[in-house]
C-alpha cells in the first residue's frame, strides 16, 4: 500500500516538474516566436508559481520569472484590453514626490497635478482619454476597488512582482488586465519609461 503511495507521489512530482520545465521552455518560444497559446503557458506557471518562485530565489532570478509570466499574460489579454471601453489605471504610490501634498484615502492618493512627480502628466492623459486613474498604496487596495467600481479592463504600473501578484488576482474576476513594468523599483523614488506607460494607455481607443 504504502509502495503505491510513494510511487504516486514520486511519479506525481516528476510529472509536475516536467511539465513546469516545458512550460517555460515553450513560454520562452511564445514570446520569441509569436506562437499562440500564451493563456496556456501563462495559466500553468500560475498554478506552479510558489514552487516556481522558490527556485528561481535560490537561483537568484526571482525577478525574471515575474518578467516571464507578466509579457505572457500582455500578450494573452492584448486583444482583451485593446476591446474594451471601461478602463482603470492602478499604479503605485511609490512614484510620488516625498512631499507630495495628495490626500490619501480608501481609493487611493488623490492626485492634485501639483507638478512635483509624474502623476500631474499622468493624469491629464488619462482624465483626456477617459481612463480612471487609482494611485494605490497597495496591492491589497485591488480588493476593494473591484467591489465598489465597475471596469472591464486594468492597466497596471508597479514591479514586475506585483504586475503578476495582481494580474494573478484579476484573472478570475473576468479582468482583462496588461502590464507596464517600471524602470527602477522599489518603495520610492521609482522610475518610469512614461512613452511605454502613454502607449499602452492609447492601445485600442487611439488610431
Amino acid at each position: 500500500m504504502y509502495e503505491i503511495i510513494g510511487f504516486i507521489v514520486v511519479n506525481g512530482v516528476w510529472i509536475a516538474l516536467l511539465l513546469v520545465a516545458v512550460s517555460l521552455v515553450f513560454g520562452y518560444i511564445a514570446l520569441e516566436r509569436r506562437i499562440i497559446l500564451y493563456s496556456f503557458f501563462a495559466n500553468v506557471l500560475d498554478f506552479f508559481y510558489m514552487p516556481l518562485r522558490a527556485i528561481y530565489v535560490y537561483l537568484g532570478k526571482r525577478k525574471d520569472l515575474d518578467a516571464i509570466m507578466v509579457e505572457l499574460k500582455n500578450k494573452a489579454n492584448k486583444k482583451r484590453y485593446e476591446q474594451s471601453k471601461k478602463r482603470m489605471l492602478l499604479a503605485p504610490h511609490c512614484l510620488r514626490a516625498i512631499d507630495c501634498p495628495a490626500p490619501s484615502t480608501r481609493e487611493g492618493i488623490l492626485c492634485k497635478s501639483c507638478g512635483k512627480c509624474p502623476y500631474t502628466e499622468i493624469k491629464k492623459v488619462a482624465d483626456g482619454l477617459g481612463i480612471k486613474l487609482r494611485i494605490l498604496t497597495g496591492s491589497s487596495a485591488v480588493k476593494y476597488i473591484i467591489k465598489t467600481e465597475k471596469f472591464d479592463s486594468a492597466l497596471l504600473l508597479a514591479c514586475n512582482y506585483e504586475l503578476n501578484k495582481v494580474m494573478r488576482y484579476l484573472t478570475p474576476n473576468n479582468i482583462a488586465s496588461y502590464g507596464v513594468p517600471l524602470t527602477k523599483d522599489g518603495c520610492y523614488s521609482t522610475e518610469l519609461n512614461l512613452k511605454a506607460l502613454f502607449d499602452a494607455m492609447k492601445m485600442g481607443l487611439c488610431e
